[in-house]
C-alpha cells in the first residue's frame, strides 16, 4: 500500500466532507511545491504560465506572485483581452488567432495593446489584424514562432507538432523585416514550443524500449534545436535588435530549454497540477495537485461500484492515456466494456468492496487546465481543510474554445 497516497485521500475526504460530489479540488502544498521545482529547473530564467493549464485567475494570481514567475502566455486573443483588463500585465497570445473584434478591441486601446503580444507566423496574419482594426491605431506587439519539430533522413520524417511554418532562420528573419516594413506593428519576442520533448514522458511503465528510442529522440531534438534556435535568434536580432524576449521550454524540457543561452524565459503551466501525463518523465517528479471527486452511486456486484458522471478525456489522439486515472483509493481500474462514461462509470478492483454509497472516488484528468471546463469551482485545500473556493474560468462564465 502506498501510506502516502492513503494519508491523502484521507485528508481530502475530511476536508471536503461538507460538500457534495461531483468536486474538484486543488491541494495547495502540492501546488506550491510544484512551483518551487520548476523555479529551480529554470536556474535563474523566469517562468511565463501558460494558462490553459490552469485557467483559474486565482490560482494564476497566486503563482504569478511567487518569486521565478513572470508574465501568462494565453491560448486566445478574447482569453488575452480578458485577462489583461482584470490586471495582469503581460500576456502572450501562443497561437494566431482569426477574432476581428478582438483585434479591433486591441488596436484601439492603448493598455491592451502594450500588455497583449500576439502571434505571428505568416504576412497573411498581419493583413487579417489590419483588416480587423476597424480604425484603431494602436501599435500590436508581434511574436514569432519557430518550428522546432525534428526532421530525419532528409525531412521525410517529421517529430512534433505542426505549428509554424517556420523553419529556417531565414524565413523568420524575412518575417522579422516583413513586420518591421508594416506600419502599426513592432516584432518584440520569438517562440519555440517543443512539445515533442517538452510534452512527451520518457519512462513509459512497462515499455522499456519505447521509453528508450523517446530518450535517444530527445536527445537528438534538444541537439538539433538549441542550435537552430541560436541561430534563429540571430537572424531576428539583426534585424531587431531591441528584441525583448526568447521563449522556449514546457513543463517537461524546463531545465534542459533553460541551458540554451539564446532563451531569456520558460514557458510552463502543466507542472502546476502534474496531471497523469505528467508521470513518465525522468527529468522531474512532481506532486498530484489537480484531483475531482465522483460519487459511488451504485454498487453493481463484488468489486465493481459504479460512479456518476466521470467521463471526461483529454484532447489530443484518441487512447486510453486520454482517459482520467481512477488514483484514490489506489486499485480501481475501468470496466474496458465502457471505459469513462458521460453519466455513469463502472469501476472494478478490490478496493471497490470498501466502499459504500456515497463514498468518493478521486481521479486525476489526464492534461491540466482541461479539467477546469468541466467544474465551475475549484476548492482549495490545505492540509485537512478547504480554505478557500475558486471560481475556474467556466464559472466565470468564461469558455473560451
Amino acid at each position: 500500500m502506498d501510506f502516502a497516497a492513503a494519508r491523502d485521500r484521507a485528508r481530502y475526504d475530511r476536508a471536503t466532507a461538507h460538500l457534495d460530489a461531483p468536486l474538484a479540488l486543488v491541494d495547495l502544498d502540492a501546488f506550491d511545491a510544484n512551483a518551487d521545482d520548476l523555479v529551480r529547473r529554470a536556474a535563474g530564467k523566469p517562468i511565463r504560465v501558460a494558462s490553459k493549464s490552469v485557467r483559474c485567475r486565482a490560482l494564476l494570481e497566486r503563482v504569478l506572485a511567487r518569486p521565478g514567475f513572470a508574465g501568462i502566455m494565453s491560448y486566445t486573443l478574447a482569453e488575452s483581452i480578458w485577462l489583461a483588463r482584470s490586471g495582469f500585465g503581460d500576456v502572450l497570445l501562443a497561437y494566431p488567432s482569426a477574432d476581428r473584434a478582438g483585434f479591433a478591441e486591441l488596436a484601439g486601446d492603448p493598455k491592451l495593446a502594450a500588455a497583449v503580444t500576439v502571434m505571428v507566423d505568416d504576412p497573411a496574419q498581419l493583413q487579417l489584424i489590419d483588416r480587423s482594426r476597424a480604425g484603431g491605431a494602436e501599435e500590436i506587439r508581434v511574436c514569432l514562432e519557430l518550428d522546432t519539430a525534428l526532421h530525419l533522413l532528409g525531412g521525410r520524417v517529421r517529430v512534433g507538432a505542426r505549428r509554424s511554418p517556420l523553419r529556417q532562420p531565414a524565413q523568420l528573419a524575412a518575417l522579422a523585416r516583413a513586420v518591421a516594413a508594416r506600419p502599426g506593428f513592432r516584432v518584440v519576442g520569438l517562440m519555440g514550443y517543443e512539445g515533442h520533448v517538452a510534452g512527451v514522458g520518457d519512462a513509459l511503465a512497462g515499455r522499456p524500449l519505447r521509453s528508450r528510442a523517446i530518450r535517444l529522440m530527445q536527445a537528438a531534438a534538444r541537439r538539433e534545436l538549441a542550435a537552430r534556435r541560436a541561430e534563429a535568434v540571430r537572424a531576428v536580432r539583426a534585424v531587431v535588435p531591441d528584441l525583448e524576449f526568447v521563449n522556449g521550454g514546457g513543463t517537461g524540457s524546463v531545465q534542459q530549454t533553460a541551458a540554451e543561452e539564446a532563451v531569456t524565459e520558460i514557458a510552463a503551466g502543466s507542472g502546476l497540477y502534474v496531471p497523469r501525463l505528467f508521470d513518465n518523465y525522468t527529468s522531474f517528479r512532481g506532486r498530484p495537485a489537480a484531483l475531482f471527486a465522483q460519487p459511488v452511486v451504485r454498487r453493481p456486484g463484488v468489486g465493481v461500484v459504479t460512479v456518476l458522471g466521470g467521463g471526461y478525456p483529454a484532447s489530443g489522439a484518441a487512447g486510453a492515456d486520454r482517459l482520467p486515472e481512477p488514483y484514490l483509493p489506489q486499485g480501481l481500474r475501468y470496466d474496458p466494456q465502457e471505459g469513462a462514461g458521460e453519466v455513469q462509470t463502472p469501476l472494478l478492483g478490490g478496493p471497490a468492496d470498501d466502499l459504500l454509497i456515497g463514498d468518493r472516488v478521486w481521479f486525476r484528468h489526464a492534461k491540466a487546465g482541461e479539467l477546469c471546463e468541466r467544474f465551475d469551482a475549484l476548492h482549495l485545500v490545505e492540509g485537512d481543510r478547504v480554505t478557500a473556493t475558486v471560481p475556474t474560468y467556466r464559472g466565470e462564465g468564461r469558455t473560451f474554445l
